[in-house]
């Protein structure tokens, strides 16, 4: 059990980073597996493969949980933007797990559809209602996988570098802020000493 690390929960993981899970994306519930003893029927895109594989690796019983699972599988979706509806307002690609949106603010966005994970995310807040799922597979229900080995590393690669991008985004930030107020704080301390220059000369 112990020889079991959160890699390896997250390389069979489907990579959709949907957080249906409830713990944010595929890696923080494989760590949620591992040290907070997760339940293993979490993962409606996975579905019952998923889930059995959980339950081989981390020697539990999937059985209790397959009628759920039956319920709440999800099939693989592709979402679409209605173009000629969208008004540019860039929320969609704010939320998007794995930059999978292209477009500005004020423009045209549309959506990878081989990039695509299906998370749902770029729904909710979409102002204009202008998101369409489309459902590319059914769940599906075998041994099989849901997703294949090559599709998960290529989500993975893309959340990995949305992730060390936002990551830099918000260094940058940060830098700038901190030189805008060390800026601030010397023209304060350049007005004070002026302030202080005509007041001794007056």
């Amino acid at each position: 059990m112990s020889r079991i690390s959160p890699e390896d929960i997250d390389a069979i993981l489907p990579q959709t980073q949907c957080g249906l899970c409830g713990h944010g994306g595929c890696m923080p519930y494989a760590e949620a597996l591992i040290y907070e003893n997760a339940e293993i029927n979490l993962c409606p895109p996975g579905g019952i493969p998923v889930m059995h594989k959980l339950g081989e690796m981390l020697n539990r019983n999937p059985a209790p949980f397959k009628d759920e699972m039956l319920n709440k599988a999800k099939p693989e979706f592709t979402a679409v933007i209605r173009e000629s509806e969208c008004i540019g307002c860039t929320k969609c690609i704010a939320v998007c797990p794995v930059d999978a949106i292209l477009g500005s603010a004020k423009s045209m966005h549309t959506i990878i559809k081989d990039e695509c994970t299906g998370c749902e995310l770029c729904i909710p807040p979409c102002p204009v209602d202008c998101i369409d799922l489309i459902e590319i597979a059914p769940a599906k229900l075998s041994a099989e996988d849901n997703i294949n080995e090559s599709t998960r590393n290529q989500y993975r690669n893309r959340y990995l570098a949305r992730e060390k991008r936002l990551e830099k985004d918000k260094k940058r930030q940060m830098e700038k802020k901190l030189q805008s107020s060390i800026h601030e704080r010397k023209n304060y301390i350049l007005a004070a000493a002026e302030r202080a220059r005509v007041k001794k000369t007056i």
